[in-house]
């Protein structure tokens, strides 16, 4: 029997399995879909001899992903996607009790976490489950004679898309990639409703301020703004939001919200959330004239959306002043306040997405997995959504598990709709 001592790893503490395995239990109560899945591949093993590589935030929700896919057979590893997104409890559990490798721990410097992400790729993985496009990115840079060993890779963040996307445009993303974060059953739901609120439950955790009443500035109105403004407002707070997308400020209008440049903005704001996936969203004109006490944050995956660089220039002194909570002694006199380090505050200061969003976006990121490997050779290079059977599926799934039922077509409707002929 394999002890976890010989499983390879890289984690905080091995003494932490037993909260990390309780908390893992936990949270599978609210991921039936997922669960299914596991039960399918444990006997249908479609992963037997493929070596797998995750790149995830290594969380509750993500160790029933790996248990997942473990259970069908994949000979896998799990590194970090951040370094502050880690829970220790959890990876030394995956190790422990799943025999699972993970080289993850809260807090790693950007040294460390690179130095993950090339184990990882020791792994000579066949598949590759990456957020944020990091793992693949080092592959084409520094391992090019390791895609000949690749069926595919599966990426279900904005951010990750962005960057294969531009792998495509130039010419170096020569195998298939499957498009995760565009699946309805992932988008609508992780990003709206997930991303909404765990960034709020981060930013409370992190300060416990009352947002009732507070003026919250929201960058960016993708669908993860879209779940931040919405949540935001719930709990009482008046929103602006600003954006680049005319189509996307026109919606954000329409659905109530102030729309403001972020110049504009910057003065009136309280509290600052960024989800756009861009590069320096807020910088140091805009840190200037924030109020005494402004409160910045950041909920998209990298941290370089707010302009750290720049404050910690305009800064006199930097001090902890709670967990998460960094106060920056502006040489005006004023302070501003950065939450996680300007990293994925719902991860850095909370636990990331509920289990019951994350249980449909993780039941995408396993099919679409099964469906690689089952079409191995046949998918053309580039970037590939996930078939719309596979999504409608989930969400039947999701909807049994619900105890909630919807209606079908009659034989009457099913022909009107697929006829041109019937009509008025």
């Amino acid at each position: 029997m394999t002890t976890a001592t010989q499983v390879k790893h890289d984690v905080k503490d091995l003494g932490l399995a037993p909260l990390g395995k309780q908390r893992i239990e936990w949270a599978g109560r609210e991921m039936p879909v997922l669960r299914q899945i596991q039960e399918r591949f444990a006997q249908e093993k479609p992963f037997a001899g493929i070596r797998l590589v995750a790149c995830c935030h290594v969380t509750t929700e993500t160790a029933h992903l790996a248990i997942a896919l473990k259970a069908g057979g994949a000979d896998a590893l799990l590194i970090a996607s951040n370094p502050l997104s880690t829970q220790d409890d959890v990876a030394a559990s995956l190790v422990v009790d799943h025999g699972i490798s993970v080289f993850a721990i809260k807090g790693e410097d950007n040294e460390t976490y690179h130095r993950h992400v090339r184990i990882a790729l020791d792994h000579r993985p066949n598949i590759i489950i990456d957020d944020g496009s990091d793992v693949v990115a080092t592959l084409l840079q520094e391992r090019q004679n390791q895609i000949a060993d690749l069926i595919g890779t599966t990426e279900e963040t904005t951010t990750g898309i962005v960057r294969l996307k531009a792998m495509l445009n130039d010419g170096v993303l020569t195998f298939p990639a499957m498009n995760v974060n565009d699946a309805e059953t992932k988008h609508f739901f992780d990003n709206r409703y997930g991303t909404g609120q765990s960034t709020l439950d981060g930013i409370i955790r992190a300060t416990n301020i009352l947002l009732a009443g507070k003026t919250v500035v929201v960058a960016g109105y993708g669908w993860c703004g879209k779940g931040t403004a919405m949540r935001a407002r719930g709990l009482g707070a008046n929103v602006i939001v600003t954006e680049i997308d005319p189509v996307k400020a026109i919606e954000a209008a329409m659905d109530g919200f102030r729309v403001l440049p972020m110049a504009v903005a910057a003065p009136q704001g309280d509290l600052f959330i960024t989800v756009t996936g861009n590069k320096h969203v807020i910088r140091g004109e805009h840190f200037e004239v924030m109020k005494d006490g402004a409160i910045v944050c950041n909920s998209g995956h990298f941290d370089i959306e707010i302009d750290l660089k720049a404050l910690k220039d305009m800064a006199s002194d930097v001090k902890t002043v709670r967990n998460f909570t960094e106060q920056y002694c502006l040489k005006n006199g004023k302070s501003v306040i950065v939450l996680g380090e300007g990293r994925l505050v719902n991860l850095a200061a909370a636990e990331g997405h509920p289990s019951a969003v994350m249980d449909m976006s993780f039941a995408n990121q396993a099919l679409a997995c099964e469906h690689l490997v089952k079409n191995k050779g046949k998918l053309e290079p580039g970037i590939h959504s996930i078939p719309a059977e596979l999504d409608q599926e989930i969400a039947r799934l999701k909807l049994q598990a619900m105890g909630i039922a919807i209606d079908s077509l009659t034989a009457e409707q099913q022909e009107y709709i697929s006829s041109w002929t019937m009509g008025t």
